[in-house]
């Protein structure tokens, strides 16, 4: 039987992400390698794996920055790259996304006017956001003068400003102090339970262990996904630390 239009239209729109094959090259070298993965909305994913995996390729590729060499992908029913659902999704880099010769209100001000943000909207965002990072004493200080970790901070508070319904998030820990990542991931868990659909990559395996579904990258291949629990059930492994190792030595399961 043939699958109407309609029929795989409603299908895509049921997740918030969606690739098939997803292929990236760089000169020859391959960064990702056919990529097939399936993420439904008002779940927290994490990549995870070592640097050059191509964690950050693939989120450069569902948010526009890169085309992919080949295969497809859709972001909230739209097909890579997109255009219309920009404004539905929040994005922070690995390297700084700011502007440091602005105050910290600048630089989220700013943000929210690229998204057409009203004053009283903003006002109560940057509120939120501000306590959320603990840096509303900070507000009016050029972004030049702060720390590398309050700075990475910020940028996690533009990338949110606009009240994205899908966030991907880079490394978005780094460099941020044990009691502060607790304060972020109690954030991260409410805006799952408000029904967004977060993407991060991490290097901490204790992160990892909070997502709903974990996906293990290695040479540029998901050599393993699901959650933290299944994961390590599979490889038979305590941690997922070692389940990750596992995963590696059998090229995938």
């Amino acid at each position: 039987m043939v699958e109407n239009s309609s029929e795989k239209n409603d299908e895509r729109m049921a997740h918030a992400i969606e690739t098939t094959d997803l292929r990236k090259e760089f000169d020859g070298l391959v960064a990702v390698n056919d990529l097939s993965l399936t993420i439904g909305r008002g779940v927290l994913y994490g990549l995870i794996g070592p640097n050059g995996s191509g964690k950050t390729t693939v989120i450069r590729m569902l948010v526009g920055i890169l085309n992919q060499t080949s295969g497809s992908a859709t972001v909230l029913g739209e097909r890579i790259p997109i255009s219309e659902n920009k404004p539905r999704i929040g994005y922070m880099p690995q390297e700084m996304g700011i502007y440091t010769d602005l105050t910290v209100h600048d630089n989220l001000e700013l943000f929210s006017d690229l998204y057409s943000i009203g004053r009283e909207k903003f006002r109560s965002r940057q509120q939120a956001l501000l306590k959320m990072i603990d840096l509303e004493g900070r507000k009016d200080s050029l972004v030049s003068q702060l720390s590398g970790g309050m700075k990475h901070r910020v940028s996690l508070a533009c990338a949110l400003v606009h009240d994205p319904e899908l966030i991907f998030l880079d490394e978005p820990t780094v460099g941020v102090d044990p009691e502060l990542r607790t304060g972020f991931w109690e954030y991260f868990e409410e805006l799952k339970r408000q029904g967004k659909t977060i993407v991060m990559t991490t290097h901490y395996m204790d992160e990892a262990q909070r997502c709903d579904i974990v996906g293990m990258m290695r040479n540029g291949r998901l050599i393993g996904e699901g959650s933290p629990s299944e994961l390590m059930r599979r490889a038979d492994a305590d941690s997922l630390e070692s389940a990750f190792l596992a995963y590696s030595r059998e090229g995938g399961a």
